[in-house]
């Protein structure tokens, strides 16, 4: 193996360092100069062992960095997989993940938690009037004002299409649909801004709370039907 000259650094000089960069405070003495490795110490290693020592020392710090950048990456991804592409809500499979834990959660400690779902009226008129890029951005502005107006332990997902799902957490039936008023409110009150056009948002939900003796498909269907019970009590 080629041991660069500029690598040729004292294993124990090394060591120091890198326990300051650790945080680790550091003490110079005769004896830390007399560093051990494998029973040897420094000075009775020859220049070239001590300069493989150096080398590895420094190769297992980048490796260090190297795993903890691919740690980042991998967190960065998991994120990215869970989040719906246009809106900043979770996907559908990532928020049915997360139904199946609060659920979970929710049955063994006795504790409620609730569903509502979310449907858009007449998206499809939005996007024939407007163009699909309008209907889009309506689709942004809904998901962005339901995650503004939960708790940071609460979930946000979007089912597919026009279709939104909210998770409470220690929530029941009836805190629930106080609370899916207080949303469907908000979101119709403004209009959501394409350009110069302001495009008005009228909004169908229907709430459950869980049923540990349903799985979560089970539960979304539930909410679901309870959202299309209200459309067409609306017309």
């Amino acid at each position: 193996m080629k041991i660069s000259s500029a690598r040729a650094e004292p294993f124990a000089s090394i060591r120091r360092r890198n326990l300051a960069e650790a945080g680790a405070k550091v003490v110079t003495s005769p004896a830390m100069d007399q560093v051990e490795f494998l029973g040897v110490s420094e000075a009775e290693l020859t220049p070239a062992v001590r300069a493989a020592i150096a080398t590895l020392v420094i190769e297992l710090n980048d490796l260090r960095g190297e795993i903890q950048r691919l740690k980042a990456r991998l967190q960065e991804a998991e994120v990215a997989a869970d989040g719906d592409p246009l809106t900043s809500a979770k996907n559908r499979r990532a928020f049915i993940r997360e139904l199946k834990r609060i659920a979970a959660f929710a049955q063994r400690y006795d504790a409620p938690a609730s569903l509502v779902y979310f449907d858009l009226d007449d998206l499809k008129g939005v996007n024939d009037r407007f163009g699909h890029a309008a209907g889009d951005a309506v689709l942004q502005a809904v998901a962005d004002r339901l995650s503004s107006h939960v708790r940071e332990s609460d979930v946000v997902g979007r089912m597919g299409g026009d279709e939104f799902a909210v998770l409470l957490v220690q929530a029941d039936l009836a805190t629930a649909k106080a609370k899916a008023e207080t949303l469907a409110r908000l979101i119709e009150a403004e209009p959501a801004q394409v350009g110069a056009w302001l495009i008005p948002i009228r909004i169908s939900w229907g709430a459950r709370q869980l049923d540990p003796s349903l799985d979560a498909e089970a539960l979304v269907a539930g909410a679901d039907g309870a959202m299309f019970a209200m459309k067409r009590a609306r017309g």
